[in-house]
Formats: C-alpha cells, structure tokens, sequence
C-alpha cells in the first residue's frame, strides 16, 4: 500500500497532524508512504521507518510548488491520499481514496478539526514525535540523567506572541529557587538561529553552569528528544510547545493574541494560562496591526504565569499511597 501525505509548512500545524499519521501508520503498518511538508517542517518526519520519501514542498510564485508536487507524485498509483492543504492537486492524482481536510468554520482544537479528515474528531489521535537513535545519544549526552532540567521556548513566530525574555528569566529563578517547584533544576532554552537575539537576555540570566543553550543548536528530531529528557516545558505559544506536548513532557502553553480553543497544547500533563485581555480584546484593539506590533502579552504577569506552571506542576507529580488513594 501506498500512502500520501500532504500536510503543513508551519511546525506546529505539521506537529498537530501527525496523530493522523500515527492513526494511518496503526492501521496500515506494512504501507509505504510519503510525506509532503513545508522546509521547516520537513525534518520531523525523517526519522518514521514507515516514511519512504520526505517531499519539500519550497512555496514558489504563481503556485508553481504544486506544479513540482506533482511531477514527484504522478508516475505512482496511491492507494490513499490525505490531503491537509485542500489543494488541487490530490485530484490530479491516480488514487484509490482521498481524504481532504474539511474547509474552515468548525470551532474545535486543531487536533480534532484535522482528525475529522478521516472523521475522527470525536476521538482523535494525538500528535507524536519521532527521534533516531543517533537524536536519543545527542540528548542523553546534553541531559543526562539526574538533575531535572526546565525547558523554556521564549520565541514565537511573531512578536505579538512573544512573552518578555525577561519576564521569562524572572519566572525561571522562582521556580529554581529553593522553595520553588523544581529547586537548583537546569535550564534548558530552546529556539531558531534567528530567535537568539529574542532569547539573549533570558540566556544572560542563567548562570553557565546550570544553562543549557540549544538555541540553533539541534535540528527537529534532537530538540523532541531533548524534550523528552526535561521535566516540564513552558513556552510561548509555538512549534515548540506543540512539540513539546506531543514529546509527552508537561507543557504550559503561554497565550495572548492567539486561540486556546483552537491551539492549546495537547495532550495528558498539559496546561496553558493566557493574558488577562482576552483574544478579541487584543486583536481588536485600536490602531491594532500584526505585522508592526511588538509583544501582546503584557497582561500576563510572571504571577499568573507562576501561580500555573505550580498548579501544573502538583497535578502532574500527585503522591498516591499503595492502595491508589491520594495523599
């Protein structure tokens, strides 16, 4: 059996698709598939043994990517077809089902509006990351067992979703501290190339010999498998907290200009916190613009952000006596 897999460019829309994946590779585990996605997207799907081809999709004028698309696909018969674009080219396809995503109007989380593709979404699959063994080696030898490490994602692909650095740096020495959830932890802080500027100032607040800076410094499947050695993740709203969450660490999910409903994290051991302005207030505020706005997120402060991340933090690391009652 043949598969094609035509999901997202962002990180974390391609995150969020790949429950369906999961679900496709469960049912059928001996098909051979190929995965279209985005360049950034693309290097989380390397490491699935079920992937045969990993197709970059490089957005080019005048649609001319899904002309590209399918010159690569035509010369095959696919014996399933899901497509997560809504493009035109799935049926131009030889293909014996084809499974497009629905159009846009149901309010539900992403992870079910993308499961309904296959009407799943009253009982979707949750997101997965794939590691290599040679992504697994490279984490274990950046955090190695022991002393629990703090994951922070203090980038977002937009300024308005960014929280301060600093109020990040602030957060991260109370939690640290002695009385703080996870005392003397580690910190590990995660980003792009090109968000080190974003995170400089969180990355001078920690002293040397408890930083872990991978800011640039790991492709996709090592920066899964770096989350999944932490013991609790906070983060903006972003790739990463979707990856996060679907690496199975405890997440909260740091919100403004952006819908909960549709992109909070998912998943067990996960929780998000959001400004006091709600989505609409935010995004329809005077004078508002998104492409000259700095950060939105001003009327979370480091108290609510902390007042969450410890509530998560308890509801996660519940004691139990031997018969299973709560302590």
């Amino acid at each position: 059996m043949r598969i094609l897999f035509i999901t997202a460019t962002r990180i974390g829309d391609a995150i969020l698709s790949t429950g369906l994946l999961s679900y496709l590779i469960e049912q059928h585990p001996d098909a051979r598939i190929t995965v279209a996605a985005g360049p950034a997207a693309a290097p989380l799907f390397a490491p699935i043994p079920q992937v045969d081809y990993v197709i970059v999709l490089r957005k080019k004028r005048m649609s001319a990517h899904w002309a590209g698309l399918w010159r690569q696909c035509i010369g095959t018969r696919w014996d399933i077809v899901i497509d997560l674009r809504r493009s035109a080219l799935s049926w131009l396809l030889l293909a014996g089902k084809r499974h497009i995503m629905p159009p846009p109007g149901a309010s539900m989380h992403r992870v079910e509006f993308l499961a309904a593709t296959l009407g799943l979404a009253k009982d979707p699959p949750s997101p997965a990351c794939w590691t290599a063994p040679a992504d697994d080696a490279f984490a274990e030898r950046l955090i190695p067992p022991g002393t629990p490490v703090l994951a922070i994602g203090a980038a977002a692909n937009w300024p308005g979703k960014q929280w301060r650095a600093e109020y990040f740096a602030t957060l991260v020495q109370r939690l640290t501290a002695s009385d703080g959830i996870l005392p003397d932890a580690r910190i590990a802080v995660f980003g792009a190339p090109q968000e080190r500027e974003q995170v400089q100032p969180l990355l001078d607040s920690i002293a040397a010999d408890r930083r872990i800076d991978l800011v640039g410094q790991t492709e996709l499947p090592a920066a899964a498998a770096c989350l999944r050695r932490c013991a609790l993740f906070i983060g903006n709203d972003s790739g990463l907290m979707h990856m996060a969450a679907a690496s199975g660490t405890p997440t909260l999910g740091l919100f403004g200009p952006s819908h909960t409903t549709h992109y909070a994290p998912w998943g067990p051991g996960t929780a998000w916190v959001r400004t006091q302005k709600s989505y609409d207030e935010i995004v329809g505020a005077p004078g508002y613009n998104h492409r000259t706005t700095g950060t939105l997120m001003d009327s979370l402060t480091v108290d609510m952000a902390e007042a969450a991340s410890r509530k998560l933090w308890a509801e996660i690391n519940i004691r139990t006596t031997p018969d299973g009652e709560s302590i």
